[in-house]
């Protein structure tokens, strides 16, 4: 297999040691672009080398080209690159319309979109796909688990869920913060709170339960499990949560970045 990928980032730094750690034979080329990233996947693993330009990528790219450059910059890098008919594309490019994507391809290519998130470097994640392709779900799920989405609502919606990562990582800093103000030594309180959160995480994964029968499980009648999810519901804390995914939900449909972030 053949891949090319325009744009060496995170996310391509993680498909592609996701990929070629476990097989050799799949032959990738990237973008000059990252320089140093670039070079250091190329001394990592033999079967990966980088090109001279973009075009070349896309040449390289027999099999399937990734798009994996940044929506601001999007239009700029693929205007100007010459893909094949028929060529299979996946982008990466978030809060894109797939007509626009389309519109700076300039050619009929079988495009797919993808959310890959950086735990496919070891082969744990779940991939977001539109449309559903075989091919593409067949590499996506060696590196965890590909969902392909058979409408482009549902794979916004899987989007917009993408973008709780922060949230999470905030929340646990957030009580690491409170947990060294009452005294504890930040190292501890992290050492308990992350395998908390990654057990509470599995469970859900493993459970045929649905999550507002896990939640009371998990919350003793009158104890302090309730009490927490209680005040978290009543001061504001879920209300809170679905302004937030309906605010990024419409700057993934729309494309517009709110102007207090632009």
């Amino acid at each position: 297999m053949k891949l090319g990928f325009v744009g060496t980032g995170a996310i391509t730094e993680a498909i592609v040691t996701g990929l070629c750690g476990e097989d050799e034979s799949i032959t990738v080329t990237l973008s000059p672009r990252n320089a140093d990233r670039a070079a250091a996947l190329a001394a990592r693993f033999a079967s990966v080398a980088v090109a001279a330009d973009n075009q070349a990528v896309i040449e390289a790219g027999k099999d399937i080209v990734f798009l994996a450059i940044r929506p601001q910059i999007a239009e700029a890098v693929l205007r100007p690159l010459h893909f094949r008919q028929r060529q299979k594309v996946v982008s990466l490019i978030a809060a894109t319309d797939r007509q626009t994507l389309l519109e700076w391809i300039g050619a009929e290519v079988e495009l797919t979109q993808a959310i890959p998130l950086p735990f496919v470097a070891e082969r744990k994640g779940v991939t977001a796909l539109y449309p559903p392709d075989e091919a593409v779900s067949s590499l996506f799920d060696r590196l965890g688990r590909a969902i392909a989405c058979e409408s482009r609502e549902d794979y916004d919606l899987l989007a917009a869920a993408s973008a709780l990562m922060g949230t999470y990582f905030g929340m646990m800093e957030h009580l690491t913060g409170w947990l060294t103000e009452k005294g504890m030594a930040q190292e501890k309180a992290r050492a308990y709170l992350a395998p908390l959160f990654a057990s509470l995480a599995q469970t859900a994964s493993q459970s045929d339960l649905p999550l507002d029968e896990l939640r009371a499980e998990f919350s003793t009648r009158g104890g302090l499990n309730e009490q927490v999810f209680r005040d978290f519901e009543q001061k504001g804390g879920t209300a809170a949560l679905t302004a937030a995914m309906d605010r990024v939900l419409t700057r993934i449909e729309t494309g517009v970045i709110p102007q207090d972030q632009a």
